[in-house]
């Protein structure tokens, strides 16, 4: 199989990484519009070369879209326009259901297999690409009935050599989803950082004093803004929904605190620790 990655970042070049370490593909090419980016991806072996999409389209069995989930759409669209019922496109984006709207009406629309590889860590760029990324994280497949049976197989089989669990979801569902468990991390973590920097002006030593719990909350503050301000708007208001909610506790926490209200915010962390017997 002969695959090209449009996108060499963390997710894109962990995924060639990944195809190669499984011998699932015999040739892997890269389209990358960073010419840094792509002298770096050649240099650390993610991938065999550099093609243009014009070149991607005439080789490819499969390509892999791995760019910002604002590029998604229209990409998809023009691939779509001119691949051959031979081929598989695939994404992996954070947010789907703009991308799944868009391209639902398209008469290659089958060809399509929309997935969520549920990883990532705050790098970015080529570098950060990682061996064995996405063994043992779950991806999801959305609208997998839109899918071709043998471009649907293809993907499935490629996600299992990898070592990952499939789940199945409507695209409106993966985004409400994901907006619970991994983008409202994010925008917490900034919000986390930006009040610290904003306080650090005053007390010039809260750097030194933070440990590690400061570290691990604020970790996914380093993460790209290019790649996390479109998955922000791009799943609006299922993110403004979650993060109702989440000023809602804070603001409940805080009064607690306010009242010297002891009882009360040893029963609301009490509840928090449920959370262990989901995260174990």
């Amino acid at each position: 199989m002969k695959t090209t990655i449009i996108g060499l970042g963390l997710i894109g070049g962990s995924f060639a990484l990944s195809l190669k370490d499984n011998g699932l593909s015999d040739c892997i090419m890269g389209v990358e519009h960073s010419e840094k980016s792509a002298r770096r991806a050649l240099e650390l072996g993610l991938v065999d070369k550099i093609v243009d999409i014009d070149e991607a389209l005439a080789e490819s069995d499969l390509i892999v879209l791995a760019t910002p989930v604002d590029t998604l759409p229209v990409m998809a669209t023009k691939i779509l326009n001119r691949i051959s019922p031979n081929q598989i496109l695939m994404d992996m984006g954070s947010t789907k259901q703009e991308l799944c709207e868009v391209t639902m009406m398209h008469p290659n629309r089958g060809r399509l297999v929309a997935t969520h590889p549920m990883w990532g860590t705050e790098n970015s760029g080529p570098d950060a690409a990682v061996h064995d990324a996405f063994r043992g994280r779950s991806v999801v497949i959305c609208d997998k009935e839109l899918s071709d049976a043998d471009a649907l197989e293809q993907v499935e089989k490629i996600y299992s050599v990898l070592g990952m669990p499939i789940r199945y979801m409507s695209a409106e569902e993966q985004d409400t989803h994901c907006a619970y468990v991994s983008h409202i991390s994010h925008i917490t973590s900034f919000a986390l950082a930006l009040t610290v920097l904003e306080k650090e002006r005053e007390e010039e030593h809260i750097f030194d004093l933070a440990g590690g719990g400061f570290e691990s909350t604020v970790r996914l503050a380093k993460s790209l803004p290019q790649t996390w301000a479109p998955i922000f708007l791009g799943n609006k208001y299922n993110v403004l929904d979650v993060l109702r909610e989440h000023i809602h506790q804070l603001q409940i926490l805080r009064r607690m605190i306010e009242r010297d209200d002891r009882d009360g915010l040893i029963e609301a962390m009490q509840r928090a620790n449920k959370i262990r017997e989901i995260l174990k």
